[in-house]
């Protein structure tokens, strides 16, 4: 095959992959509805007559769905691609949401059918959102970080997005919100998924021969040890279930394996190199995409650049900053997990921050009708629409900017201070902490947008830095099933602060002649409820230090043992 043939196919698919990126960004827009629940809570309830411990059992159904379904998703998009999850998200979004409709028109509903709909659309979310993270790691394997970064915005993003919309193309009408949800949901998943597609890469890079070397030293990727056991019991190194079956190249090179003249396309390598993967065929791999258990990649970024054979004396051996990274030489999960210190703690941190986040996000459409109707009573429902999804909309921007913060601060306390990563946790702990003392002492409404706005950057100071403290910690290789039991800690964190904030809203609250709950004491209304998180966020910023330190000292230990080896 020609130089330029191969360039063509690589340039078709680079725009291929770049196509796939932004139909997993858009999937990932769709998939983060559950945070725009304040937008609509309050008039559903009052429509349905509902209490606010019963709208926020409603809330946290949304919540379990997501957060609960996170190690089973996981396994499933593993085993079966990441396409078929994406069309279920679709239609559990869709589906999900158009009973809150009709039951809004109605006015009636049954509170344990809407809590078993709004768990489906969490449910939905997170399997449409676990399928499009993948599928931009998979498609750019050497630039992960900011392959994902998109999509995980645009999660970030979706209550803002929806919000926004809803206040302009629906002002005031909330039974058109829940449908706009309903369609907007399932349109932009179910459009995405013709754009999602996995493709496949070569299983390594060669190096020109203008470098010097000769072809006996010229640098090839072998696999690690788990990888090894794991090619042993698949025939294909390289595919995923549903990748699409492209057959591709490796960029022009002097090595570059060829294409052979044969009637199917195959890859053949050169016959003085040792092969790490066997010949594909293009059938194989469209073969590969209908197994149900097929394997991950193995020569994956865990691989190792080594020479297959050298002039220099002994076997030259070059690592990647990756490779000499902890997160690629641990491997804790499973029981050994659940045996370790560092999870329960992390998993201590996580449940005190997300719950704290939580309340604020599922219960600020009630701290904004509850200061409102205190501050002016003469404000109308479509002004209490707009201001509700006003500061949906600003914790959602809060928590797009604390992701890209945490992000960029933590590899800045890692390589430039030689700090943990969880000194971020750390400052998540101490905006929470000043957001519940803002939602105690905020009488005016003008201000509740410090509570919102800070409740956001938390939470995405959180949710931003997490993922790599427990790739870090427990290694990379177990890191889905990792983060799925860590993302368990807000189910439980989620139901105990969201609940106490029902009761002590409805303890202030009173019923007017129309039947609905209303509650005309202020920040009165709530202001318990944050005295709780505001203690909570001093326990998690204490236990946060404890992790710094115990693993520090851990660090440290592991150093010196590593030097006198």
């Amino acid at each position: 095959m020609t130089t330029t043939t191969k360039t063509m196919l690589d340039e078709q698919l680079y725009r291929a992959r770049l196509v796939s990126s932004i139909a997993a960004t858009a999937i990932s827009l769709a998939c983060g509805t559950n945070y725009v629940y304040s937008a609509w809570a309050p008039q559903f309830a009052d429509k349905l007559h509902l209490t606010t411990t019963q709208s926020n059992l409603i809330g946290l159904a949304g919540n379990l769905g997501m957060y609960s379904m996170g190690v089973p998703v996981g396994i499933y998009v593993d085993r079966r691609g990441t396409r078929p999850p994406v069309i279920m998200g679709a239609l559990l979004l869709g589906l999900g949401y158009f009973p809150f409709k009709a039951a809004y028109e109605t006015g009636t509903g049954s509170v344990p059918l809407l809590c078993i709909f709004s768990f489906l659309t969490g449910f939905g979310g997170c399997m449409a959102f676990a399928a499009s993270v993948k599928t931009s790691a998979l498609n750019w394997p050497h630039h992960r970080g900011t392959a994902t970064a998109f999509p995980l915005a645009a999660f970030g993003l979706s209550a803002f997005f929806f919000s926004v919309s809803g206040s302009i193309f629906f002002p005031g009408n909330t039974g058109a919100f829940l449908m706009f949800l309903s369609m907007g949901t399932f349109a932009l998943i179910f459009t995405g998924f013709f754009f999602l597609k996995v493709y496949p890469h070569s299983s390594y890079r060669p190096v020109q021969s203008s470098s010097g070397l000769s072809s006996s030293q010229q640098l090839r990727r072998t696999l690690s040890g788990e990888s090894k056991t794991r090619a042993g019991r698949n025939s294909y190194v390289d595919e995923e279930p549903g990748m699409s079956p492209t057959v591709y190249t490796t960029p022009s090179g002097t090595t570059a394996p060829a294409l052979s003249g044969s009637g199917t396309d195959e890859l053949v390598e050169p016959s003085s190199s040792r092969d790490v993967s066997p010949p594909r065929r293009s059938n194989d791999i469209e073969a590969a995409a209908s197994a149900e258990t097929q394997e991950e990649d193995v020569a994956d970024e865990t691989s190792s650049l080594v020479s297959r054979s050298s002039s220099l004396p002994g076997d030259v051996y070059v690592e990647s900053s990756v490779d000499m990274d902890r997160s690629h030489r641990v491997d804790i999960r499973g029981w050994a997990l659940l045996k370790s210190l560092d999870f329960w703690q992390l998993f201590c941190i996580m449940a005190i921050l997300a719950g704290i986040g939580l309340m604020t996000i599922n219960n600020i459409g009630h701290d904004v009708n509850a200061l409102w109707r205190y501050y002016d009573k003469t404000v109308d429902d479509a002004f209490l629409v707009h201001r509700q999804q006003l500061h949906v909309s600003i914790l959602s921007v809060g928590s797009f900017v604390g992701r890209l913060l945490s992000g960029v601060g933590s590899d800045f306390l890692v390589k430039v201070l030689k700090a943990s990563r969880v000194w971020c946790l750390a400052v998540a702990s101490l905006i929470f902490f000043i957001a519940q003392l803002c939602a105690i002492n905020v009488y005016n409404p003008h201000l509740l947008f410090l509570v919102s706005g800070l409740s956001g950057l938390g939470y995405g100071f959180l949710f931003g830095v997490f993922p790599s403290i427990v790739a870090e910690s427990f290694g990379i290789h177990g890191l889905s099933q990792n983060w799925g039991f860590m993302t368990l800690s807000p189910v439980i964190s989620g139901n105990v602060f969201n609940l106490f904030y029902g009761k002590v809203f409805d303890k202030h609250s009173i019923v007017n002649d129309e039947g609905e709950h209303t509650c005309p004491d202020g920040v009165e209304c709530y202001k318990e409820a944050y005295y709780m998180t505001l203690g909570a966020c001093a326990i998690g910023l204490c236990v946060t230090l404890w992790t710094i330190r115990r693993q520090h000292v851990e660090r440290e230990k592991e150093a010196n043992k590593t030097a006198e080896d």
